[in-house]
């Protein structure tokens, strides 16, 4: 049930916000002879949809996201050496030293000035974004430009590893829930369903935004990740949720109150799959379900997250077992929703 060689193939395909073509392609290939049919938005986001055993009482639409934090080029010194902007939400603590590919295959890391030039009251801050660079080893800006321009997209390098029973990688944030439709439309179905791939969701939720408007769902299941923080040095109440316990189920976060029957459907749903499930214990964050849920006129939207370490960084961590047992949950639960009355 899960095939941890095609979520390395997603992991490490790049596409960050609006430059999704790569991981588009590589979900087109495994889906396009499984699904009934399969439509590119004019944003870039994929709308599936595959006939099931029946048809649904509910109209139900999954969703997860494509791409992934990363950076864009703003600018070349003189020297050569790129400035950048983000791309979604990333800690510049975590920035200094990390290796980059800059468009498709430049190599470069991100750098800043040196440990031992700076004041005493410096070493106690994070590096400040304007004063961090890329250094892609260019001589001056003429030998910069010829490899590289503003507007290049910027990935961070990372490993897949899936060693005690984990697994750590970059863009584990949404690709596991990309992974997981994947699945599902290549297996059988008990209803019919749609399926979108969206663009976009770490700068705006537009992707989910416009292709939740094209395929008018009466409800919604969410695929996300979220931020466990179960480390030393913080509380046990500012946890969140615990990699090893299971799914994550929200009732609110900062864009979306969660439909209450699906709430409490989702744990019924781990229930009956025999899988852990645990209850987001903040109302924090936020995903594709704040466009989704105030789509025409509403969607009864449901969130189904993993618990992961280190988000939005060049390597996150999840746990193989909250994988599968969120994968078995998402399938028992879609046949709920999909099929009352």
């Amino acid at each position: 049930m899960a095939d941890w060689k095609l979520l390395e193939r997603l992991c490490t395909a790049r596409g960050i916000s609006g430059n999704e073509d790569e991981v588009r392609n590589l979900i087109l290939g495994e889906i396009e002879p499984y699904a009934t049919s399969v439509e590119i938005t004019p944003l870039g986001s994929i709308i599936a949809f595959k006939k099931g055993e029946r048809r649904p009482k509910t109209k139900l639409m999954l969703n997860a996201h494509m791409d992934e934090v990363g950076m864009i080029v703003t600018d070349i010194t003189d020297g050569g050496l790129l400035k950048f902007a983000t791309v979604g939400g990333i800690d510049r603590r975590v920035l200094c030293g990390i290796p980059v590919t800059v468009g498709k295959n430049v190599g470069g890391v991100v750098g800043a000035k040196p440990i031992h030039l700076l004041e005493e009251d410096e070493k106690e801050k994070s590096v400040p974004l304007k004063d961090l660079y890329i250094d892609i080893g260019a001589e001056n800006r003429e030998e910069a430009e010829s490899h590289v321009m503003p507007g290049d997209p910027v990935t961070f390098d990372s490993v897949f590893d899936t060693s005690h029973g984990m697994l750590k990688s970059r863009a584990l944030d949404d690709r596991a829930g990309c992974a997981m439709m994947i699945d599902m439309i290549q297996g059988d179905l008990k209803y019919d369903l749609y399926f979108v791939f969206a663009v976009q969701e770490e700068t705006g939720l537009n992707g989910s935004r416009t292709a939740a408007f094209a395929v008018e769902p009466q409800a919604a299941i969410v695929l996300e990740s979220t931020t466990a923080a179960d480390v030393a040095g913080v509380d046990r109440e500012n946890q969140v949720c615990n990699v090893g316990g299971g799914a994550v189920i929200s009732f609110m976060d900062r864009h979306t109150i969660y439909d209450k029957e699906y709430y409490q459907m989702a744990f019924k749903a781990a229930k009956k799959a025999g899988v852990n499930c645990q209850a987001k214990r903040a109302v924090a964050g936020g995903n594709d379900a704040g466009a989704i849920h105030v789509s025409r006129g509403g969607v009864r939207t449901v969130a189904v997250s993993l618990p992961c370490r280190y988000l939005h960084s060049a390597v996150s961590l999840i746990s193989q077992e909250d994988f599968i047992s969120a994968q078995k949950l998402v399938c028992e639960l879609a046949d709920m929703i999909a099929g009352e009355g």
